[in-house]
């Protein structure tokens, strides 16, 4: 008896992956629900970069932690979209003085996803905040229209010895509301990429809340207990391990 032909050999690898593969076609183009659930994901990444955090049902989420809206240099989101320049530097009227000092300082920047943020922000601060007892932390800062190096100014400003970024990541085809954290020692005007560790796409399909809380814990307190953050603080934390925590 002969074996049943797979009409369909890409079945099963589409059950483990996101990506877009073995998508078919009619005649020389693609089927017809592969091109509507393509035009679909364009237009949920397209939501996430030009949509509006609610910083206002944020702040609450966030409660009874205290927090300050400020807004970067851009004035707006086509600006902000069009000057990356403006999006790292806070407006300086806004900035808070007289705070600090602080060990560390939480900012929530919008980025390049509001969903990212509206999801995740949150949650992902509640989980770090139990792993940082014992240190000074400031007000939860908002950043609006801001970008990673938003948080070293203002971090700067309030004293603090650790700035830990939330931000939207650039959303793909496949996730529109990843967030990324950005931890930076010694945090100030000018500091390079390569002197901070970040952290990456913390969504429901990618790194869960509590995981990513672990390894911000893990990183602040090196960061601390070493002096510096970047590439000389590597990650020495066992993901397999810190994984199977969550299913105990």
């Amino acid at each position: 008896m002969s074996e049943p032909v797979d009409l369909d050999p890409f079945a099963r690898f589409r059950q483990v992956t996101r990506a877009r593969i073995g998508l078919g076609r009619a005649g020389d183009a693609l089927p017809l629900s592969a091109v509507l659930e393509f035009q679909l994901a364009h237009a949920r990444a397209r939501d996430a970069v030009h949509g509006a955090v609610d910083f206002e049902s944020l702040a609450a989420e966030l409660a009874p932690a205290k927090s300050l809206v400020v807004p970067s240099q851009a004035p707006d989101r086509a600006t902000y979209l069009r000057r990356p320049d403006l999006g790292r530097r806070p407006d300086p009227s806004a900035l808070p003085s007289g705070l600090g000092p602080f060990d560390i300082v939480f900012i929530i920047a919008d980025g390049l996803s509001a969903a990212a943020v509206q999801r995740h922000a949150a949650a992902v601060y509640q989980a770090a905040l139990r792993r940082l007892g014992g240190f000074s932390i400031a007000p939860v800062i908002l950043g609006r229209q801001a970008r990673v190096a938003f948080g070293d100014e203002v971090a700067e400003a309030l004293g603090a010895r650790v700035a830990i970024v939330l931000v939207g990541e650039r959303p793909g085809l496949s996730v529109p509301d990843s967030l990324g954290v950005y931890i930076t020692f010694d945090p100030k005007r000018g500091r390079r990429d390569s002197e901070r560790n970040c952290i990456s796409n913390i969504h429901d399909d990618g790194l869960p809340h509590e995981v990513a809380a672990d390894k911000i814990a893990w990183l602040v307190r090196e960061a601390l207990r070493l002096g510096l953050s970047g590439v000389g603080l590597k990650e020495n934390a066992e993901g397999e391990k810190l994984l199977g925590q969550q299913s105990e």
